[in-house]
């Protein structure tokens, strides 16, 4: 990951010399598992090190509710209840918060707790006039697909709980929307391109059972962690959007970091 993060830090010092005089809002895009979190973090601490005002929002801190997405999915479609793709995240507060980040305003960010499946009550206080903030995400930037893309199911999740595609239809149609606005806020994009999407449910096992770990460390309880065969499952989610972004995505991002089936990157 460290190769990953010196090319990033490089890149991203270059924009900020040659910025606006705003927050210059950085997405980063990659797959579940592929690494972007730690290496969001690693990139917050060098630049904080070096002087520059820098904040951290995930994505997935803006996922809504279980309540939320219970209801999402009564009102659209049963498999939004799974949270992770377009329309179970808080698309509308999202903007609020990256806007108030643009009108160097102090904010606070929301935290989720994957463990127990809900937002966290207590939320990270952010300060006004940063100078960089990291917005990373498995599908920060993504893009929708064309109608025709969408017709026919890509795996059995697909196939069988969605048969009449309004679930993949109804996500689709987010990143025209509502998506589309607040990837619009990002200023440059930064992809870590996985070698494929057939390494990502190990890549998340890995990451389910770093949590179990830590949880277990902290006494705290593992009863809302997934095994394998729910990891499975949970990713068939991702699959349709995740291999779209790594055909899509490589042309626009502004840079491109491409990993081996162990993270490192390639030359």
């Amino acid at each position: 990951m460290t190769g990953s993060l010196d090319r990033v830090e490089a890149a991203v010092r270059g924009w900020l010399d040659s910025g606006t005089g705003r927050p210059l809002i950085l997405g980063l895009c990659g797959a579940q598992g592929s690494g972007k979190s730690t290496l969001a973090k690693g990139l917050r601490d060098r630049m904080e090190a070096r002087g520059i005002a820098t904040a951290l929002l995930s994505l997935d801190d803006l996922y809504l509710s279980g309540h939320a997405r219970a209801a999402t999915a009564r009102d659209i479609h049963p498999l939004l209840r799974t949270r992770g793709v377009p329309l179970t995240h808080d698309v509308a507060h999202g903007i609020a918060l990256l806007d108030a980040v643009r009108g160097r305003e102090a904010t606070s960010f929301p935290r989720f707790d994957k463990a127990r499946d809900e937002p966290e009550a207590q939320r990270q206080p952010v300060p006004a006039k940063l100078d960089l903030l990291i917005f990373e995400g498995w599908c920060v930037g993504a893009r929708a697909q064309d109608d025709a893309a969408v017709a026919a199911p890509i795996n059995a999740l697909e196939r069988d709980a969605d048969p009449d595609g309004s679930w993949r239809r109804a996500v689709n149609a987010a990143l025209c929307t509502g998506y589309a606005e607040l990837f619009a806020r990002i200023d440059r994009l930064v992809l870590l391109a996985a070698p494929g999407f057939e390494i990502v449910a190990r890549w998340r096992l890995e990451q389910e059972e770093a949590l179990r770990r830590t949880l277990e460390a902290q006494g705290r309880s593992t009863a809302g962690l997934m095994d394998a065969p729910a990891v499975l499952r949970f990713v068939a989610h991702y699959e349709r959007l995740t291999c779209w972004i790594l055909d899509e995505m490589p042309a626009r991002a502004d840079l491109v970091l491409r990993l081996d089936v162990d993270r490192n990157l390639i030359a």
